[in-house]
């Protein structure tokens, strides 16, 4: 088990060591649909392991990119209020702003008392991992957990400066995320089938040629392909293509497990989804396989028309014998609009960090947690 993990201490010994404490917590709250948010629902274990601890609990996360005032109404952490609230059976404070009587205020509320802060990256500070700002944030917790494992390859004040600050572990959800990961890493068998897709090819480079030469096929769809078909010469008219990515799928060219669409949907010189012979192929390749990784739909699927190929290869997966993994944000939202969350082996929260941390990268938020103090 992890040096910095939660289940160290699951027996008699941390509820002792947190009762009655502050527990200073990072999540991920970057959703747009709260009602179909798998990362909302998700991150509930741990909440629910501190109320039981009798412990206090200060809510810390970011949602979207904030660039003016409009982006702040729009993006405020208010409204995640609800959604704490009726599933936690608890009342949740919103604080819109830390104060120098935020801390008081933490104190002086009663055991099991849950407080939200409003969105970090309205400070300019969080992004830039800022010490100021770490510290300014330490200030309302007696230790921390990292539970945020989608944003745990950031360099962010949130994630990589407090567990310099303050004790610190990793959350259920974290914990959960990397046993799940590291069992596909360790145990994936020769018959190991990659779906890649989305909306870029730059982050799924990484795990491509990672698996390269591990992989049984590597099935791609979405702006992935659209590089790859570019490369190769074939005329993808207006469709989506990351011209920086030309030059190192043109090397992959020639690698024999890497498949490419055959057949496309097209509107408007565009192509917006993979056509049926695409899909029969891509189907057989997933009845045969025995591991199974998808990141990435393979189309427009936010459009029922263009979704076809995506929602085809979601049901291929869970009617597979193979052990899947799928995660990244659009795919999870895929199969929970399909009613398919429930059938896959594994789902993760991650998209950015799983794709680095299968691609055999350090993410700095673990990198972190590693170096920090233990809680006693």
């Amino acid at each position: 088990m992890y040096a910095f993990s939660i289940m160290q201490y699951l027996s008699h010994t941390l509820p002792a060591l947190i009762r009655g404490k502050t527990a200073l917590i990072r999540v991920d709250f970057n959703v747009e649909n709260q009602e179909e948010s798998f990362r909302l629902r998700a991150s509930l274990p741990t909440f629910k392991f501190l109320i039981a601890a009798n412990v206090k609990i200060v809510i810390i996360s970011h949602r979207g990119r904030p660039r003016s005032l409009r982006d702040q109404k729009k993006l405020s952490l208010r409204s995640v209020r609800l959604f704490l609230e009726r599933n936690l059976g608890r009342p949740v404070r919103f604080i819109s702003k830390i104060g120098d009587d935020t801390r008081r205020k933490i104190d002086a509320a009663a055991p099991k008392s849950i407080f939200l802060i409003e969105n970090l990256r309205f400070d300019p500070g969080e992004e830039t991992n800022d010490p100021a700002f770490a510290k300014k944030l330490a200030l309302l917790g007696d230790f921390f957990i990292n539970d945020a494992f989608s944003v745990s390859h950031r360099a962010n004040a949130s994630v990589t400066g407090l567990p310099g600050l303050l004790p610190s572990v990793a959350g259920l959800l974290l914990e959960k995320e990397l046993l799940g990961l590291n069992d596909f890493k360790k145990n994936h068998d020769d018959r190991l089938v990659i779906i890649l897709g989305g909306a870029k090819a730059s982050d799924k480079i990484g795990v491509l040629t990672h698996f390269l030469a591990r992989a049984h096929r590597i099935l791609l769809g979405g702006v992935p392909a659209n590089t790859f078909l570019k490369a190769s010469g074939f005329d993808i008219g207006t469709s989506i293509v990351e011209t920086s990515m030309l030059p190192a799928t043109k090397k992959l060219l020639r690698e024999k497990n890497i498949v490419l669409p055959v057949d496309f949907v097209w509107q408007s010189g565009k192509m917006f989804d993979v056509g049926p012979r695409t899909i029969a192929a891509y189907q057989k390749e997933i009845a045969d396989a025995k591991t199974i990784f998808w990141n990435g739909p393979l189309g427009y699927f936010e459009r029922d028309k263009f979704r076809i190929g995506s929602a085809a290869i979601a049901k291929a997966i869970v009617k597979s014998e193979a052990f899947s993994v799928v995660g990244g944000g659009e795919t999870t939202q895929l199969m929970h609009a399909l009613g398919l969350t429930k059938r896959v082996g594994f789902l993760s929260t991650g998209g950015g960090a799983m794709l680095e941390y299968l691609s055999g990268k350090t993410l700095p938020g673990l990198a972190a947690l590693e170096k920090t103090k233990k809680l006693r």
